[in-house]
C-alpha cells in the first residue's frame, strides 16, 4: 500500500496566506494515496495513467498506402511510357515484389510491396492498354506512410501520470496494447449540512434553500475522474454531524463540504474535524474564497469549501482539484492564463488580494476580446453558467483600462 498522508501536512505558519503561497504548500505537502490497478483500455478513458505505455514496434508497423492508385520505384517512371500493372494489393495482404517498370494496383492502408517506393492517386493516373501511365513530378516517397512514422519502436506513446482522453486511448490501441495500469480512483465523500437545504425535488418550505452547492461539486468531481460517495445532508446538530463524518472517514480518502468553514456556533463540521482530527483554518487573500477550512482525520483529507456557490466554484477549482490531482497520482499542471484585451474597465481596486471574476471571451471589431460578468454576488450561480472562464487579477492591480490585457483562464484549462 502506498504511504498516506504526513500529520498535520496543511499547517502552514502565516495567517493570512496569498494564492501562489496555498497553492505551493497542497502542492509540496500533497503526495499520491492511490494504487495502481490494471484497466481494460475500452474502460480507461478519464483514468490516470500509473506507467508509461511504450510502443513495442513501429506504429505503422510496415510501409503502407496512403491513398487508392498505384505503387510503383519512382526511378522506374519514363516520360509518356506506362507501367505494366503486375499485382493488386489490399489492406491486410502480404504483397510479393515489384520489378522495374512494374506497378501495383494499390489500396489505402495496404503494405507497399518490394521495389515501390512511392504512390500515385487513381484519379491522377490514366489507364492504356499496356498498364498504367502516371503523371510527371511526383516525388519519391509521395502519398505512403512510413513505418514508425506515427511511434518509433520503444517510443512512450503515453506518459505516467496523464489523464487519458479518447485520442490517447486510440494511440494506446495503436500499439495492440488491451489493457493498461492505472491508479484506482479517488473516493471522496461529499456532505452538506445545514438545517435550511432542501434536496432537489423536495417540497419548497419557508425559509428553504435548494442544496445547488452538493449538486455542482458532485459534478465537478466526476469530471475530476473521482469517485463520490454522497454522504446527503447533515443537520445543524453536532451528533448527526459526527455520525456523518465517521462514516465518511471510514471509506473515503477525502471528505468534501461545503459551508461552515469558518468557525461558528453552528459550523458544527469544522468543530468535529477538529475534534476528531487536525484542523488548519486558512485565511487566502482571495476573492472570492477567503476562508477554507483544511484537515485530515488519519489519512483522509478534510476540505471544506465555502458556502456561496460562485466561492465553492472557484476554490475548488484552484485548490480542491489541484490537490485530487495530486493525491489520485495525476501530474498536476498549472492552469494557462492567454493575455486577452479587456472590454471593461475598472478604474480602482483594493490591492493586496488575489481576484478571480468571471468572464467571457467576445468578438469586438478589433478582435477578440474578454468581458467581465456585470454582477459579483458570490451567491450569483447565474455569472458561472453565463461565464466561459476566470480572469486573474494579480494582488498589486490597480486598476484596468479598457484595451488592457488581462489573464484570462478558460474553464477548458479547469478540465470542463
Amino acid at each position: 500500500m502506498t504511504r498516506k498522508l504526513l500529520d498535520d501536512c496543511f499547517l502552514a505558519d502565516t495567517e493570512r496566506m496569498k494564492h501562489d503561497e496555498a497553492l505551493a504548500l497542497i502542492v509540496s505537502r500533497l503526495s499520491r494515496v492511490a494504487d495502481p490497478q490494471s484497466v481494460p483500455l475500452r474502460q480507461a478513458d478519464g483514468r490516470v495513467l500509473a506507467a508509461d505505455v511504450v510502443a513495442p514496434r513501429p506504429v505503422p508497423a510496415f510501409t503502407n498506402a496512403a491513398v487508392d492508385g498505384y505503387a510503383f520505384a519512382q526511378a522506374s517512371l519514363r516520360p509518356g511510357a506506362p507501367l505494366r500493372v503486375a499485382l493488386r494489393v489490399q489492406a491486410g495482404a502480404q504483397p510479393g515484389a515489384l520489378n522495374s517498370g512494374e506497378a501495383a494496383r494499390i489500396f489505402t492502408g495496404a503494405p507497399m510491396p518490394e521495389g515501390a517506393d512511392t504512390c500515385v492517386m487513381q484519379e491522377d493516373t490514366e489507364t492504356v492498354p499496356d498498364g498504367v501511365i502516371v503523371p510527371p513530378g511526383l516525388k519519391r516517397g509521395a502519398n505512403t506512410r512510413k513505418a514508425g512514422e506515427d511511434f518509433a519502436e520503444g517510443a512512450v506513446v503515453a506518459h505516467a501520470g496523464m489523464r487519458l482522453r479518447p485520442q490517447d486511448v486510440a494511440a494506446i490501441a495503436a500499439t495492440g496494447t488491451a489493457a493498461v495500469a492505472c491508479y484506482r480512483r479517488l473516493r471522496v465523500a461529499l456532505i452538506s449540512t445545514g438545517d435550511e437545504l432542501l434536496e432537489p425535488g423536495e417540497a419548497w418550505r419557508p425559509g428553504g434553500v435548494y442544496d445547488s452547492n452538493r449538486a455542482m461539486i458532485a459534478a465537478l468531481l466526476q469530471r475530476a475522474g473521482v469517485e463520490v460517495l454522497d454522504g446527503g445532508i447533515a443537520p445543524d446538530r453536532p451528533d448527526a454531524v459526527e455520525a456523518a463524518v465517521r462514516r465518511a472517514a471510514q471509506s473515503a480518502d477525502v471528505i468534501l463540504s461545503t459551508g461552515g468553514a469558518s468557525r461558528g456556533e453552528a459550523d458544527h463540521i469544522v468543530a468535529t474535524i477538529a475534534r476528531l482530527g487536525r484542523l488548519t483554518a486558512w485565511q487566502i487573500a482571495v476573492k472570492p474564497g477567503r476562508p477554507l477550512a483544511i484537515g485530515q482525520i488519519g489519512d483522509t483529507v478534510f476540505f471544506g469549501l465555502p458556502g456561496n456557490p460562485v466561492a465553492a466554484f472557484v476554490t475548488f477549482l484552484l485548490y480542491a482539484r489541484p490537490m485530487l490531482a495530486i493525491l489520485g497520482g495525476e501530474t498536476w499542471r498549472a492552469p494557462r492564463r492567454f493575455a486577452v484585451p479587456a472590454a471593461f474597465a475598472v478604474p480602482s481596486r483594493k490591492t493586496g488580494r488575489r481576484e478571480f471574476w468571471r468572464a467571457a471571451l467576445i468578438d469586438t471589431p478589433r478582435g477578440l476580446a474578454v468581458e467581465k460578468f456585470a454582477r459579483d454576488g458570490s451567491g450569483l450561480i447565474s455569472g458561472l453558467s453565463s461565464a466561459g472562464g476566470l480572469i486573474d487579477v494579480a494582488e498589486d492591480t490597480l486598476a484596468i483600462a479598457e484595451g488592457d490585457p488581462v489573464g484570462f483562464i478558460p474553464y477548458g484549462e479547469f478540465g470542463l
